[in-house]
């Protein structure tokens, strides 16, 4: 069944401001905010793996609130980016943390009709590949580039009845939950690696410490090395040759994030590539140029097949093949420092070679690596499965939903994916 089109405008609430920008120019700066009140939403807001993160709020005063009145959201109101990152929606939930927002001027809000429409079904709409293309199809690129509320409201979603609707919304609920949790057992995980790393070979409450005599703060058997002597390998990746159609891949730095690796801005690319070249489990990859990303890491956890790391990033690879979570957790834990070596010019810092083969980490005895290995490596494995799990259940919800909301299947039929998924 095909359903009817409307545009956005045509289902917004009947009540002043339904579908609104932020304030104009100086009526809402930096000089307006203060640690506590009415939050404001920015775009880093909106786009996260939730509908709406309610962390990072900046605050105006409730008295100042008052005066931004046609600029406020509520709960149940659809958010969308303006200028920025355009494509970015967001959802603010009934159970959030504050009943008002002030909506900053690089966003936009809409209040629907309820009696129509079920706005988590226009927040999934709006999260669609095919729907992002159209927004960034009319994007206006004279200045930064931007849409507005005329091309907003312009836009056009499929009108299925409002049940459907509900029920739509619903499975695309089921598969959000079901990844959120995921997502914060991944992390719990992860945060769990890091505490033990933390509390063995930072705060030396390793098992038997008790009876290990300390000199000068040093455990007896511990010795000073460098990454380069803890490393087989440690040089940065090729200049690729990107091919869609090669079988090959390529990592860049956009693809190491919180410590973990995520193969989705990854690219094909057909360059024969030197065997040492190519990742292996175990590996850390150091994002070696450029500010803002400069010497974030990332542990492979995984095999990946025929994929190698571009030249703004290095491959530091261990020797000891049987302790590689003890070597990970330890250049992880180096982020902070990896990040504050970079060289020259502001835009274009570098993160040489020698510098970080020359940084010298504690080096416990081999059974001590190789018992927090043991110990420590399931629980990044069980993470890295959790996170090809929600690879698959993300790639199930995108093919699905715009079936389901053009009308293509219909949703009487589908299986929640606890169902599918078990």
């Amino acid at each position: 069944m095909n359903w009817p089109v409307v545009t956005l405008d045509s289902i917004k609430a009947d009540v002043p401001y339904a579908c609104v920008g932020g304030p104009f120019g100086s009526n809402l700066t930096s000089k307006h905010y203060v640690d506590e009140g009415v939050p404001v939403i920015r775009g880093q807001n909106l786009g996260g793996s939730g509908c709406f993160d309610e962390s990072g709020f900046v605050f105006v005063t409730p008295e100042k609130a008052d005066q931004l009145r046609p600029n406020l959201a509520f709960r149940g109101d659809v958010l969308f980016t303006q200028r920025g990152t355009l494509g970015q929606v967001g959802l603010i939930p009934k159970d959030s943390k504050y009943d008002r927002y002030v909506v900053s001027q690089s966003q936009m809000k809409l209040t629907v009709d309820a009696s129509k429409v079920d706005a988590r079904y226009v927040y999934q709409y709006f999260r669609l590949e095919s729907t992002i293309q159209e927004i960034l199809n009319r994007t206006i690129t004279a200045g930064v580039p931007h849409i507005n509320l005329g091309i907003l409201k312009s836009l056009e979603i499929p009108f299925p009845p409002l049940p459907t609707q509900q029920a739509i919304a619903e499975v695309a609920q089921a598969y959000d939950d079901l990844i959120a949790t995921n997502q914060r057992r991944i992390q719990l995980l992860e945060e769990s690696a890091r505490l033990l790393y933390r509390e063995w070979f930072v705060h030396l409450r390793f098992p038997g410490h008790e009876s290990v005599p300390v000199r000068d703060g040093v455990p007896e058997g511990w010795k000073k090395t460098t990454i380069a002597d803890q490393s087989s390998f440690l040089n940065r990746g090729i200049a690729p040759k990107y091919d869609d159609a090669a079988k090959g891949w390529v990592i860049n730095q956009k693809c190491i994030r919180d410590g973990r690796l995520s193969m989705g801005p990854a690219r094909h690319q057909s360059k024969d590539v030197k065997p040492e070249r190519l990742v292996q489990v175990g590996d850390v990859l150091i994002n070696s140029t450029g500010a803002g990303t400069l010497g974030r890491a990332a542990l492979v956890r995984a095999a990946l097949d025929d994929c190698t790391v571009d030249t703004h990033v290095t491959i530091a690879r261990p020797v000891d093949t049987e302790s590689f979570a003890f070597f990970g957790l330890s250049l992880l834990n180096l982020e902070p420092k990896f990040s504050d070596m970079g060289k020259g010019a502001t835009n274009q810092l570098e993160l040489s070679r020698a510098d970080m083969a020359a940084m010298e980490i504690w080096l416990p005895p081999e059974n001590l690596r190789r018992e927090f290995h043991t110990l420590v490596w399931p629980m990044l494995d069980q993470a890295e499965q959790l996170s090809k799990a929600n690879a698959s259940l993300e790639k199930a919800r995108d093919l699905l939903l715009p079936k389901l909301m053009s009308g293509q299947l219909d949703v009487s039929g589908i299986r929640l994916p606890e169902e599918a998924v078990a």
